[in-house]
């Protein structure tokens, strides 16, 4: 049934199609109002066999899932940014513990300083906590994937984590085609948990595992994401023959025949991207772009494949490793192990700053006539940064950074904050 409907509730309707029995919620931003329409459903009755538990804390709300998961019920979560990181350990546990819960991450930057905008940072910071990563491109792809996200982690008895652009999609009204339950029923069998407590047929889950086994145990996590790399694709094409549309998959190119220049990014931004190859492709230059969908497990050969004929790579990426540069492309030179193409880092979209066509296009054409630097920060105002440094180079007392940036950027808007603040 098509619907238009902001992106949370899209994916609020999605899970409750999925008929999960224990939901556990904690409320940040941007995610809210996903748990929110479940919360809503469960109460009205429009979800039924379902339990609903506020929590206190993020944390908590992943020890449930845990908890509930290994008793043999379905299990979902969400959360977003700091949030994430407050589950961490317990993140780490439920896919040690090879738990099929399905979360959420409506992506939203890590502070300090403090920043409620969409990024990648929170994702990336548990990249390689054993969980599956899918990133949505859309709205209609963030409701599908947790249709296949449930399906894919019970088929592996693996977590998935679905991430969405905060605001960017979770608070975005679209026209959504939400499936019928027939539909979803018809795709995703009842929960047959691989391992689930019994008081009939007792044994231990998450027992101590000394030096003689935890590289095994570790090795088997490591082999479910490969399994994936094959069960991700399969459940893909079985989704789109239930549903009759397209959605997930490890990888998706478009216009990369015969492109010299191909840009790799995660999520919303390659609805942009897609735009600026189409009119470059207009002004007869060479470019294409892949979606990855699948960040995790990290698909080394079927990328490969793709940028095989490819004179240079762009990864466009909402995170940034400091330091380094980015992750995104750190993974996709090793896809490409063995080229000597190069492989460039267009860092856009921190703390949700805009990511604009001209933008995007005065880089993209930087590259093809070698102007680009390994690592490009998108949009960066050098001259508020050579004022930091240099305040900073005067003065061992210079104050915080993040305040000293405010106030060079935009005085005005500083002065009026700090005058209406003092206010009685």
């Amino acid at each position: 049934m098509l619907k238009q409907i902001e992106g949370s509730q899209g994916i609020a309707e999605a899970v409750a199609l999925c008929r999960p029995q224990v939901v556990c919620a904690y409320p940040i931003t941007p995610q809210t109002h996903i748990v929110e329409g479940v919360g809503v459903m469960v109460k009205t009755g429009a979800l039924t066999n379902c339990e609903f538990i506020n929590v206190e804390s993020e944390f908590a709300a992943m020890s449930v899932a845990i908890g509930a998961s290994a008793a043999g019920a379905r299990a979902y979560t969400a959360t977003a940014s700091q949030g994430l990181l407050f589950m961490a350990e317990a993140v780490y546990n439920a896919a040690g513990l090879g738990l099929p819960i399905v979360m959420t991450v409506g992506n939203r930057a890590i502070g300090a300083p403090i920043n409620i905008w969409n990024d990648h940072s929170d994702s990336m910071a548990l990249k390689d906590a054993g969980w599956i990563q899918l990133y949505a491109e859309t709205n209609q792809e963030a409701a599908d994937l947790h249709i296949l996200a449930f399906r894919i982690a019970e088929e592996l008895s693996c977590p998935v984590m679905v991430c969405v652009d905060g605001f960017i999609l979770t608070h975005a009204f679209e026209r959504i085609d939400v499936p019928t339950q027939e539909q979803v029923d018809m795709f995703l069998p009842p929960f047959d948990p691989v391992q689930m407590l019994d008081v009939d047929n007792p044994y231990s889950i998450g027992a101590m595992v000394g030096p003689e086994a935890f590289t095994e145990v570790r090795y088997l996590g490591h082999q479910k994401q490969v399994d994936a790399l094959e069960v991700i694709p399969r459940l893909t094409a079985e989704f789109q023959q239930v549903f009759g549309r397209a959605a997930g998959g490890l990888v998706r190119p478009y216009r990369v025949e015969g492109a010299e220049t191909v840009i790799v990014a995660l999520g919303s931004v390659n609805g942009t991207i897609k735009d600026v190859v189409d009119a470059e492709r207009d002004a007869g230059n060479s470019i294409g772009c892949v979606t990855i969908g699948a960040f995790r497990p990290f698909p080394l050969m079927e990328l490969g494949d793709l940028l095989a004929g490819a004179k240079r790579v762009i990864c466009v990426e909402k995170s940034l490793a400091p330091g380094l540069g980015g992750m995104v492309a750190s993974n996709v030179r090793m896809a490409m192990r063995g080229t000597a193409t190069p492989v460039y880092t267009v860092i856009a979209g921190l703390g949700g700053r805009p990511i604009t066509r001209a933008s995007l296009t005065t880089v993209f054409r930087a590259a093809a006539i070698g102007g680009l630097d390994d690592v490009t920060f998108l949009d960066l105002n050098r001259d508020a940064i050579a004022g930091q440094i240099a305040r900073a180079s005067r003065h061992r007392h210079s104050g915080p950074i993040a305040e000293n940036l405010l106030k060079a950027l935009n005085p005005g808007l500083v002065r009026r904050v700090s005058q209406e603040g003092a206010k009685p």
